[in-house]
C-alpha cells in the first residue's frame, strides 16, 4: 500500500494569475503527483507525492516550464522580526514584501504599515543580516529585534517647525486667491518674490519626498513620495517656465507657485498628524509596557535586601514586595499575606488574596501587606511578557483582507502616473492646452493615495487587539481576530468552562451499606491523579488509608483500573460499565435521581476473571455552574449565535445543565479524541465555529475549530493551541471576543471603503478639471489621518454586562 507526504517549494519567476494555472497544471501532469496548489502571493507550492518517487521530478517540472523551484529545507524555520524605516504608504510595503520573498530562504513575509515592521519566516541555515541587506539596497533601513525583547516604543511625532514654516512661506502666495472673492483683486505678488518663497518649500521641505522618490526610481517601483514629488514639481516647473518665458502677448502666463507650496506643506501636515494617530494605536502595548518595573528588592542569604535590575534576577531568588507597589516577577509566596489587584491582566477590578502558597504576577498591585515571593519566571518569560509579545505579534500580523488590499497597491501608483498622463494629453489634444492639461494632471498626482490604503486594515487590527487586551481577551493574531466576526456557533467544553472545574463529592451509595469501604477503594484508584473527579474523592478521603492500589490504568474519556489487594477494581462512568457489561439495574432509580439533579456518576465495580463484574457502588458529582454562565449564553443569543455544549458526562446530567443555562444544543457522552471530530462535523454543515475550553484533552477540538478560544485559567497546552485566549475564566468574554472582532472588521470595512473612496472619486474628478491641485493635496494628505482616526475610535468599546 503505497503512502503520499506533502512537500513545500519555492517557486521564482511567478508573475499573475495564468503563472499560477500553468503550473499547477504542469505539476498535476507530473507522475506521482497526487495534488499540487500553488500560491502566488507567497511564491510557493505545496505538492502531495506518492512515495517512490523523486521530488527531482517535481523541480524539472518546474523549471522545464520556465520557472524556478526549490524544495523548503525539512529543518525547522526561524521567525524574524523587523523594524523599518522609511516606508511611506501602501506600494512601500508592497515592495518590501516582493524583495523579502525574493531573499534566498525566505519561506513567507508580512510587513506592517502601522507598526513600521516585518515579520519573516526564514529556512534553517539561513542568517536574518541578509535581509538588511535587501532592504537597505531597496531604500529603506532595517533593524532586528533581538528575541523576547519587547518592541521599542514609537518614536515621537516629527517636528512641527517644518509645517509652521512652509505655511508661513505659502499663506503670502495663496492669500490673493483666497480675498479675490471678496474684491480685492490685483493683489498678487511679482513672479520673482513668489519664487523666492516657493523655492525652499519645494526643495527644503520637500526635499524628503525628492529622496523617497529617487529610491523608487532607482528600484523601478513607484510610491506615495513619488506621486507628491512629480506633481508639485510639474506645478512649480511650469510656474518658472511661464516667468522666464513670457508669452507672444510680454505678458507672464499663469503662476502656480501657490499650489506646489500649499501640496507640499500640507502633505507634511497631514504625515504629521498620521504618525501623531498611528502612536495611539500603540497605547496599549506602551500601558503594558509600563506595568514593568526596573527593578526589584532582592533578599540575599544573610537576610539583608538590595534593590537590583530584573534582569539580574535568577529563578528561585527571594523577593521582597512592599505594600502598594508592582510585583516585579511571576513567583510563588514564601512569607506573607496580602491583597493584589490584577486587572491589567485579566481586566477585572477585584483585591485577590494571596497568602503562602499563591501564585503572584509581574505587574500587579500590591496593596496592604508585606510579601516574600520565590521568583518562578524570568523577565523575558514572564506572563506579562509574553501578553506583551503575543499583542505586538497580532498588531503585527496581517489579516487575509490585506493581502487582497498589497496586491491592489502593488499596482496602484503606476496606475496613476498613467492616468494622469492621460489627463495632460486629453486635455492638451481636445482642448488644445498643454498648460491646463499639466494641472489638471497635477492634482490626479496629488489626490492619489496608497497610503490610506495600507493603514486601513492594520491600524483597526491594532487598536482592536489592545482595546481587547485591556479587558482580558488576548487575540493571538490576525486571522483570529478576523474570523471571530464571522463565528455563528460557539460550542464549550462543560467542566471548567461553564462550570467551576472543581467538583464535589456529594453521594456515596454502596451496596453493602459499607460507604467508608466505598469511599477508601475509590480513594485509592484515584491517589495521585489530577484529575477534577479524582481530587473530589481524595478530598473526602482520610489520609491515612488501609488499601492501595497497584497496577494503575487510566481509561481516558471512560474512567480508571487498578488492583487493590489482588482484586482488579474499574472505577468509570457509564460508558466504561457497558463496555464491561456490568449491571447497574440494582441502583438505577439513585443514577436516575442524580442525573436529574444534573451530577456526575461514577460507578465502582470489583471484576475477577473466574466471576462476572460486581458492583460495589456509585459516586456521584457536582459542580457548581460559574455565576456568569447564563448570561454569557444569553449574550451569545444576542448576537445571533448558537450555542453548543460538547461534554464527555451522561447525556442527562449534561441536558440538565444545558437547561439551566438554556443552550440549544448538547453533544454528550463524547471521548475525548472524539471532540475535533463534532467539530469538523458543525464545520461541514456550513457553520463558523469557535471552540471554548481548557483542558488538555480539548487541545484538538480548539485546533480543530476556526477560532480556538482557551481559558486563561486552563493548560498551557490549549492555551498554545488556540488563537484567542481568556485572562479569567468567565464564559462572558466569549461574547465579548466575538463582539469586538465584528467591531473591528466593520472598522475595517469603512476605512477600506474611504481608502477606496478618495481614490475612485477624487481622481476622476481632478482627471476633468473639477478638482483645484491644492485641495486635492488636502485630501490626500487628510485621507490617511481619517482612516486611523476611525480605528481610533474603536478604544471606546467596552463590555456591556448583562444584569
Amino acid at each position: 500500500m503505497s503512502s503520499n507526504r506533502l512537500l513545500k517549494f519555492d517557486i521564482d519567476g511567478m508573475s499573475c494569475a495564468s503563472c499560477v494555472s500553468h503550473i499547477e497544471n504542469v505539476l498535476r501532469n507530473t507522475p506521482g503527483v497526487v495534488n499540487a496548489n500553488v500560491n502566488l502571493a507567497m511564491e510557493n507550492a505545496q505538492v502531495t507525492l506518492q512515495d517512490g518517487h523523486s521530488e527531482a521530478s517535481i523541480l524539472a517540472a518546474v523549471n522545464a516550464a520556465g520557472y524556478q523551484a526549490r524544495q523548503v529545507n525539512a529543518l525547522a524555520d526561524t521567525e524574524v522580526k523587523m523594524n523599518i524605516q522609511g516606508m511611506s504608504c501602501a506600494s512601500c510595503v508592497a515592495h518590501i514584501e516582493s524583495v523579502l520573498l525574493a531573499s534566498h530562504g525566505v519561506v513567507s513575509a508580512a510587513v506592517n504599515l502601522a507598526t513600521e515592521t516585518a515579520q519573516v519566516v526564514l529556512k534553517a541555515g539561513v542568517a536574518p543580516s541578509t535581509l538588511l541587506d535587501a532592504i537597505a539596497a531597496a531604500g529603506y533601513k532595517a533593524s532586528l529585534v533581538l528575541a523576547n525583547s519587547p518592541a521599542p516604543a514609537r518614536e515621537s511625532a516629527p517636528a512641527l517647525w517644518p509645517i509652521w514654516l512652509g505655511a508661513l512661506l505659502s499663506l503670502p502666495l495663496v492669500l490673493p486667491m483666497l480675498l479675490e472673492p471678496f474684491g480685492f483683486h490685483h493683489w498678487a505678488l511679482a513672479a520673482w518674490i513668489q519664487f523666492l518663497l516657493a523655492t525652499p518649500v519645494q526643495f527644503g521641505l520637500g526635499a524628503r519626498f525628492y529622496r523617497s522618490a529617487w529610491q523608487a526610481v532607482r528600484n523601478r517601483r513607484g510610491n506615495m513620495d513619488l506621486l507628491v514629488a512629480l506633481g508639485t514639481s510639474a506645478a512649480y516647473g511650469l510656474s518658472v517656465y511661464h516667468w522666464l518665458f513670457e508669452s507672444s502677448t510680454g505678458s507672464p502666463g499663469a503662476l502656480y507657485f501657490e499650489a506646489s507650496s500649499v501640496i507640499v506643506t500640507l502633505v507634511l501636515l497631514g504625515k504629521w498628524l498620521e504618525s501623531r494617530a498611528k502612536q495611539e494605536t500603540t497605547a496599549a502595548i506602551r500601558a503594558l509596557q509600563a506595568l514593568r518595573p526596573a527593578t526589584a528588592r532582592l533578599r540575599q542569604a544573610d537576610g539583608q535586601t538590595i534593590e537590583v535590575a530584573l534582569e539580574q534576577l535568577r529563578l528561585g531568588d527571594l523577593v521582597l514586595i512592599l505594600p502598594g507597589e508592582q510585583v516585579p516577577v511571576d513567583g510563588v509566596v514564601r512569607e506573607g499575606q496580602s491583597e493584589q489587584d490584577e486587572s491589567m491582566l485579566t481586566g477585572e477590578s477585584i483585591l485577590i488574596n494571596k497568602e503562602i502558597g499563591s501564585k503572584v504576577t509581574g505587574g500587579a498591585i500590591n496593596h496592604d501587606g508585606v510579601l516574600l515571593v520565590a521568583t518562578t519566571a524570568l523577565s523575558t518569560e514572564s506572563t506579562l511578557s509574553n501578553i506583551i509579545r503575543m499583542v505586538e505579534d497580532a498588531q503585527a500580523g496581517k489579516a487575509q483582507i490585506q493581502r487582497l488590499v498589497d496586491q491592489v497597491s502593488a499596482v496602484f501608483v503606476p496606475v496613476v502616473l498613467v492616468l494622469a498622463l492621460m489627463t495632460c494629453l486629453g486635455w492638451w489634444y481636445w482642448g488644445g492646452q498643454l498648460e491646463t492639461g499639466i494641472v489638471y494632471a497635477v492634482a490626479v498626482l496629488v489626490i492619489a493615495c496608497p497610503c490610506a490604503l495600507g493603514l486601513a486594515t492594520p491600524t483597526a487590527i491594532m487598536v482592536g487587539t489592545g482595546v481587547a487586551a485591556k479587558f482580558g481577551i488576548l487575540i493571538k493574531d490576525a486571522a483570529a481576530l478576523e474570523l471571530a466576526h464571522k463565528v455563528d456557533v460557539v460550542v464549550f467544553d462543560k467542566t471548567g468552562t461553564l462550570t467551576q472545574g472543581k467538583p464535589s463529592l456529594v453521594q456515596l451509595i454502596a451496596l453493602d451499606n459499607d460507604q467508608t469501604r466505598l469511599l477508601e477503594l475509590a480513594a485509592a484508584l484515584q491517589r495521585g491523579s489530577e484529575h477534577p473527579l479524582a481530587q473530589a474523592v481524595l478530598a473526602k478521603a482520610d489520609e491515612q488509608q488501609r488499601f492501595k492500589a497497584e497496577n494503575i490504568q487510566a481509561l481516558p474519556g471512560r474512567g480508571i483500573a487498578g488492583e487493590i489487594l489482588g482484586t482488579q477494581y474499574l472505577l468509570g462512568n457509564q460508558r466504561l460499565m457497558q463496555e464491561h457489561h456490568v449491571d447497574t439495574a440494582a441502583m438505577q432509580q439513585a443514577h436516575r435521581q442524580a442525573q436529574a439533579n444534573g451530577q456526575t456518576v461514577s460507578w465502582l465495580v470489583a471484576q475477577n476473571e473466574a466471576q462476572s463484574p460486581k458492583l460495589i457502588g456509585m459516586l456521584a458529582f457536582s459542580d457548581q455552574l460559574k455565576s456568569t454562565a447564563k448570561d454569557a449564553i444569553i449574550q451569545l443569543r444576542a448576537l445571533q449565535v448558537k450555542t453548543v455544549m460538547l461534554s464527555g458526562d451522561n447525556r442527562a446530567a449534561a441536558l440538565r445543565v444545558a437547561e439551566q443555562l438554556g443552550i440549544d444544543e448538547v453533544i454528550a457522552e463524547v471521548l475525548p479524541q472524539e471532540k475535533a471530530l463534532h467539530i469538523e462535523a458543525i464545520r461541514a454543515r456550513g457553520h463558523v465555529v469557535a471552540m471554548v475550553g481548557d483542558g488538555v484533552n480539548d487541545a484538538p477540538a480548539l485546533a480543530a475549530a476556526d477560532v480556538g478560544i482557551a481559558m486563561g485559567t486552563g493548560a498551557d497546552v490549549a492555551m498554545h493551541v488556540a488563537g484567542v485566549t481568556l485572562m479569567r475564566g468567565d464564559p462572558q468574554l466569549v461574547s465579548q471576543t466575538i463582539e469586538v472582532s465584528r467591531l473591528t472588521y466593520r472598522k475595517i470595512r469603512q476605512n477600506l471603503f474611504w481608502a477606496f473612496i478618495f481614490n475612485t472619486i477624487g481622481i476622476p474628478l481632478a482627471a476633468f478639471g473639477l478638482l483645484n491641485p491644492m485641495i486635492a493635496g488636502g485630501a490626500m494628505a487628510f485621507s490617511s489621518v481619517s482612516v486611523v482616526s476611525n480605528a481610533l475610535l474603536l478604544r471606546r468599546w467596552g463590555p456591556r454586562r448583562q444584569k
